[in-house]
């Protein structure tokens, strides 16, 4: 009998938990399936899926039905996973203020735009979320790709750091 192999447990974060850490929950439970579960949560959660994001998830073939907008403060009790990852992916140079993370699971910054700020006619919008969608997906196919078993923790953590940067991350 094959031992199991472990499943990581990611979170990620942003203010709104409405566009961007939704697309990654969605994004990493597909690529990841079977070696990671992907959740997201905001430290100012709007309450609502942004429309747009449940439209292009849905465009692109993704299940959208459990997807909700949520507070961090859900991943802080008791009863809540142990998380082995946490991902901001706030943008600072936009001004916004990026949730912190308390705890021992490994954790980086993978800054985008939020296309929900994005302000202009309803196809340019599509067009900007798209774009922070591919942004997202190419750090997770990087991420799901690194070789977690054999890296020790600090080189896991330079290599999310190398993700959150957009530098290319080749697997060791």
């Amino acid at each position: 009998m094959t031992p199991q192999k472990k499943i990581y447990n990611v979170l990620f974060l942003c203010t709104g938990n409405s566009a961007r850490s939704i697309m990654a929950e969605a994004i990493l439970n597909r690529v990841g399936s079977g070696r990671f579960r992907a959740f997201s949560a905001g430290a100012h959660p709007t309450g609502v899926v942004n429309p747009h994001t449940i439209d292009l998830l849905q465009r692109l073939g993704y299940e959208t039905a459990g997807l909700r907008s949520k507070s961090w403060d859900e991943f802080t009790g008791a009863d809540a996973p142990a998380l082995d990852f946490v991902f901001t992916v706030c943008d600072n140079a936009a001004g916004e203020s990026c949730p912190v993370w308390p705890g021992t699971p490994v954790t980086a910054h993978w800054g985008f735009e939020d296309p929900a700020a994005f302000q202009g006619p309803e196809a340019e919008k599509a067009i900007k979320f798209a774009e922070v969608f591919n942004q997202i997906e190419r750090r997770i196919r990087v991420f799901v790709d690194l070789p977690m078993e054999s890296l020790d923790k600090l080189s896991l953590q330079n290599r999310l750091d190398e993700i959150g940067s957009g530098l290319q991350v080749n697997s060791i």
